[in-house]
């Protein structure tokens, strides 16, 4: 910006501008009149112009005279002008920050005194420079210089705040007293309605050194203040309302084993320093609020390497108003480092760590039921679950549901008034009463003054209630399936004598005759009896499986073609596999129908469509131990869950769902035994299996079966598939013991059809007897093996004292590993299920004699 002009005062207001402009037409109009007049004189005789003339001078005198009384007045003004706005100017130059203003041409209009003061100008204008001229020759602060000086020509408001010091030399070698400079510019206009390239340029240049020192000095005293409080012999903690930790300071952290540098800090919960519930405790405002005061506590924090510190906890409630509602917090530490002495204060120090660290809520009460001093685990117990609870004033009925409100008050009266032994409470609540929970009240010997009248024991039942009845489920369910093995069994026996008796018929009849196709029938309803038995079977557990090493996802895969024609166009089925799935050891048949049950009964929850998912997954130890099933052992499982979006299943029907002929379908479209067939498959694996269903969402089914991890057995050789054989003749004597005489009588005929020398038995004992009797000149053994007085493996055991390559069959309906168990591990038979047909028995018994 250019230096002012010696014709222009560095003093001088701006002027208005209309009082300056003159009208240069109008001048050249009289000049132009007057030459005229001069003319027309001259060309006119002198007796005519004289009359002109005088006019002429007339006029001239009467402006003269008019002028000298304005002039007296003050109308008219001679020689240099005043300014029009003494008040404007006298303000403007008693501000206590330099102001400039600048023409668009960048001519300086005007600069109050401290203006010149802060440029180090002179009084009378000497040395009166613009901005960018006064602050120029200072390297370090030119970019900001170059940033205003552009705001000033693009006429944009800016502003630049900078420091010069002893180093910030002037270009002439003069020292720069040290100081904080704020320069800000902007634009106005002269008048208004003025146009843009008639703007002025308003500058102001204020000295901020002294807020910039009252701010150091406040910094300084802040930074003192925090040196305290990180240095001070006692822990300063703070938490917001949701737990978490807002502020701790050095002293606490030391304690607790904390690094203040760790970028983790900015996330800390209250939970992470505090030992067992008491975060809870720390966390609640309720009662604080209510009464206004300063809580104590004592407590156990958690220090980083696990062990805990008993502090004392001094906390004042948020302030009326305070919208972040932070609880601040002075912490003591009570280790026996900190007090050495044995004191009655420390008695009652570790009585408070005891009250604070129970395991079971404790609560005193007065003799209204109001609540007094809560511990850290009744505080945890309530929370989340009922409005937040205030010392003094809510009741304790008030927590839980209206029933054991009323047992619960009852109960606190009578111990109010000494009564002792009382009954336990129970009582729910949480959301609609789905947790539970027992109180017991005890009195309190009260003194003169005392308020409480008894102390409340709580204890969350919800865990225990729902383990009892897992546990009623599952010995229900074990009954049932003893009962349900048992039926199976005897019903065996009666469907091979009716299988074996119709096909000794058959044998006799031929296709043409007309007994021929009703003997079929009573066959073909056999088998599919037989059919429902293996489901009972399995259902009970006690059907023969044979396991091998399975990857679920091969299985899946393979299956999903099947799936898909079963559940028809209406139902997609979107199968998940898990990544890296671990290998288990099931039974692939079993397996497979365990999926197609749950598929039929999802394709019938859907009947207008849906869509049905099955997803695998790996499930660790430790999420074993999360998922809340009392019964599930803890370890490595694979998971498969079978989801559709059907109907849902009813609450009441869901505790009936694996109960065997259980069924919601009509009669005919069901047997009840599918989701029975599915449980005992599971069970039998070594699996588990949990239902989870909502109404009108659908139902999942989660099976977990146990991870195998392949050993060398898994690794077997391919035994080749023996070849049925067509000629089921031959010879030797065979030993039938069967103590169901119908059965017996069927394979003895059987036997002897096919040239065998039968020999019968109907116990165990009998059958000692007869090898006995014919001097143990015995080929085979076919044996049954639940039998009176001696079951058939305490009978091959009695018959290997005396012949010990001696061959034999077992016989039964229950599984084979029901009884394996109770043979040597080397013992070799072989075994034939129930019920089973005549070509079966004469095949097992040819295959063994050969073999």
């Amino acid at each position: 910006m250019s230096q002012a002009d010696d014709s222009v005062r560095y003093a001088e207001p701006v002027e208005d501008a209309r009082s300056r402009e003159g009208s240069i037409g109008l001048l050249v109009l009289l000049a132009i009149g007057l030459a005229m007049a001069a003319v027309v004189l001259a060309l006119m005789s002198r007796e005519a112009a004289e009359p002109f003339v005088l006019a002429i001078l007339a006029g001239l005198s009467v402006i003269g005279v008019f002028s000298l009384f304005a002039g007296a007045v003050g109308i008219l003004h001679f020689g240099e002008r005043a300014a029009r706005n003494d008040l404007t100017k006298a303000y403007v130059d008693n501000l206590p920050y330099g102001a400039l203003v600048a023409a668009p041409d960048g001519k300086i209009l005007y600069a109050n005194e401290a203006y010149l003061r802060l440029i180090g100008a002179g009084h009378d204008g000497a040395g009166l420079v613009g901005v960018e001229t006064a602050f120029s020759g200072h390297a370090r602060i030119a970019e900001q210089i170059f940033r205003l000086a552009r705001a000033a020509r693009q006429g944009k408001p800016w502003t630049e705040e900078f420091f010069l010091g002893p180093e910030d030399r002037k270009a002439d070698g003069r020292d720069v007293p040290p100081r904080w400079f704020r320069i800000s510019v902007r634009q106005a206009p002269a008048r208004p309605g003025a146009e843009r390239r008639s703007l002025l340029t308003l500058w102001q240049v204020m000295d901020v050194s002294g807020e910039r020192r009252a701010e150091a000095d406040a910094f300084e005293k802040l930074q003192q203040v925090i040196d305290y409080v990180d240095t001070a012999p006692a822990g300063f903690l703070s938490i917001a309302r949701n737990g978490r930790v807002e502020y701790l300071n050095a002293t606490l952290a030391r304690w607790l084993g904390i690094d203040l540098s760790d970028s983790a800090l900015g996330n800390l919960d209250a939970s992470a320093i505090v030992q067992g519930g008491a975060a809870a405790l720390l966390a609640r405002t309720g009662e604080d609020l209510a009464q206004g005061e300063t809580r104590r506590l004592d407590i156990d924090l958690l220090r980083r390497d696990g062990t805990s510190l008993p502090v004392r906890i001094l906390r004042r409630p948020p302030a009326p108003g305070d919208g972040h509602g932070l609880l601040h917090m002075l912490v003591f530490n009570r280790s026996v480092e900190a007090e050495p002495e044995g004191t009655a204060r420390a008695a009652e120090v570790r009585f408070s760590r005891f009250f604070h660290s129970a395991p079971i809520a404790i609560a005193t009460v007065d003799a209204e039921g109001r609540i007094g001093d809560t511990n850290a685990r009744f505080a945890s117990m309530f929370e989340n679950v009922t409005e937040p609870y205030a010392a003094g004033t809510t009741l304790m009925s008030s927590l839980v549901d209206l029933d054991g409100g009323e047992a619960l008050q009852r109960a606190i009266k009578a111990a109010g008034s000494g009564q002792a032994g009382l009954e336990p409470v129970d009582f729910a609540f949480g959301v609609e009463g789905a947790r539970r929970g027992r109180f017991y009240v005890s009195p309190i010997e009260r003194g003169e003054g005392d308020k409480e009248a008894a102390i409340v024991y709580g204890i969350d039942t919800t865990e225990q209630r729902a383990l009892e009845m897992q546990i009623a489920q599952s010995q229900k369910m074990q009954a049932i399936g003893q009962l349900a093995g048992g039926i199976a069994h005897d019903f065996n026996n009666v469907l091979t004598a009716i299988i074996g008796f119709s096909e000794l018929l058959l044998a006799n009849h031929r296709e043409t005759d007309p007994a021929f196709q009703d003997i079929m029938n009573i066959k073909q309803n056999a088998n599919r009896a037989a059919g429902l038995v293996r489901q009972l079977l399995a259902f009970s557990r006690q059907q023969t499986l044979r396991p091998q090493v399975l990857q679920l996802s091969e299985v899946l895969t393979e299956l999903s073609i099947l799936l898909g024609r079963l559940l028809g166009e209406k139902i997609s089925l979107n199968v998940q596999h898990g990544r890296d799935l671990w290998q288990v050891k099931a039974d692939l048949h079993q397996f497979e129908q365990v999926i197609i049950n749950l598929a039929v009964n999802a394709r019938d929850a859907m009947p207008e469509g849906g869509k049905l998912t099955i997803r695998t997954a790996n499930v660790t130890e430790s999420e074993s131990r999360n998922l809340g099933h009392a019964v599930m052992v803890p370890g490595e499982y694979v998971l498969c869950e079978v989801t559709d979006t059907g109907t849902g299943i009813p609450p009441d029907v869901m505790e009936k769902i694996f109960d065997p002929f259980f069924s919601t379908k009509e009669v005919g479209k069901g047997t009840g035994l599918g989701l029975s067939t599915v449980y005992g498959i599971v069970k039998q694996t070594g699996g588990f299996i949990f239902p989870e269903s909502e109404l009108g969402r659908g139902t999942a089914f989660r099976i977990y079966l146990p991870r195998h991890i392949p050993v060398a057995e898994d690794i077997e050789p391919e035994r080749k598939k023996p070849e049925k054989r067509k000629d089921l003749t031959g010879t030797g004597t065979v030993l039938l013991v069967e103590d169901e005489e119908a059965v017996r009588t069927f394979a003895a005929r059987a036997l002897a059809s096919r040239g065998y020398k039968v020999l019968e038995a109907g116990t165990g004992t009998e059958a000692l007897e007869v090898m006995e009797d014919h001097g143990g000149e015995v080929d085979l053994v076919v044996s049954d093996v639940v039998m009176p007085e001696m079951d058939g493996p305490t009978l091959l055991k009695e018959l290997r004292k005396t012949n010990r390559d001696l061959k034999i069959i077992f016989i039964s309906g229950y599984a084979e590993d029901a009884f394996k168990k109770n043979l040597e591990a080397k013992e070799q038979f072989v075994f034939l299920p129930k019920p089973f047909s005549l070509k079966q028995l004469a095949e097992a018994v040819k295959e063994t004699l050969e073999s």
